[in-house]
Parts: C-alpha cells; structure tokens; sequence
C-alpha cells in the first residue's frame, strides 16, 4: 500500500510536465520559423557578400542548440528544462 501513497503525486508531476511539453513543442515552431527566416536572411546576404553573416552564423547555431534542448525535453531524455527556464545555449 505505500507504493500507491505517490501515485497521485506522479500523476501530478506528469501533467505539470505536460503542461512544460505543449509549452515547449509551441516554442519548437517558433524557433523552427524563426530559423527559416534566418536561412533567408543569411542567403541574400550571401549572394550580396559572398560571406554569411558571422553574428547569424553564430545566432543559427546556439538556435540549433536550443532546438536540440527542447527536442531532448519532449522525448524525456533529461528533466532540464530549456529557456526560459535554464540559460539561453551558447553557440559552441
């Protein structure tokens, strides 16, 4: 009988952390959009230039970072949740 004691408990967790996922999967769509922009962006750049943009460069990876830290969340291999509620990833 005290196994079932934290069930309810569990069962809270999973929702609260339902709750962080559908948060999450929206920021994912953003972030997916905002990184076409971004390719966009870095294209016509290239053509004008020659040479992509180094902050873009820089800004495209610790976006794909990010990215990877909420792909990680959503299919529960860690508990760390991304931003913003854990640092901003630095482009490595």
């Amino acid at each position: 009988m005290n196994e079932n004691t934290e069930a309810p408990e569990n069962k809270r967790n999973i929702w609260m952390r339902a709750l962080f996922m559908l948060l999450m999967g929206i920021a994912f769509q953003v972030c997916g959009t905002l990184l076409c922009i971004v390719t966009i962006v870095q294209f016509v750049i290239m053509l004008l230039n020659d040479t992509p943009n180094k902050r873009l460069v820089a800004f495209g990876r610790s976006l794909g970072n990010y990215l990877r830290q909420i792909v990680n969340f959503l299919i529960f291999a860690t508990e760390e949740m991304p931003f913003p509620f854990s640092e901003w990833p630095a482009a490595e």
